[in-house]
């Protein structure tokens, strides 16, 4: 691995980020501000977090830091695009499958980290 940007986590935080950014530009002007901009900002942490943590590898407790404030960043945006789906149940099926992708990316979050963890010697 040559770079943060050789990431599966990197790469799909990165992508759904960007459908973050685009569909919460579409909600109520009020949600735009409020709600969007809470969604944006967590959404930018996940892969932000990885990028920052990479930066650190060097230093196996500052990774793992770092990645485990990317996982609790996805929780967060997961936490934000429920409370949108309660609150509108009319939007589209575009927000029901970020929050499908959003699992997925939590998933593969926390095998990485723990992978990071425990094949520390083999990382490096």
């Amino acid at each position: 691995m040559k770079s943060y940007k050789d990431l599966d986590i990197y790469n799909l935080s990165l992508s759904l980020f960007y459908r973050i950014h685009r569909v919460s530009l579409q909600l109520l002007k009020y949600e735009l501000y409020e709600l969007g901009s809470q969604l944006r900002r967590s959404s930018d942490a996940v892969a932000t977090n990885i990028v920052e943590g990479y930066g650190r590898k060097r230093y196996k407790q500052d990774f793992i830091k770092f990645l485990t404030y990317s996982h609790a960043s996805n929780l967060e945006t997961l936490c934000h695009l429920e409370k949108l789906g309660v609150l509108y149940p009319e939007l589209t099926a575009e927000w029901k499958e970020l929050k499908t992708d959003y699992d997925i990316l939590g998933a593969k979050l926390f095998s990485f980290l723990k992978y990071v963890e425990n094949n520390w010697n083999k990382f490096e």
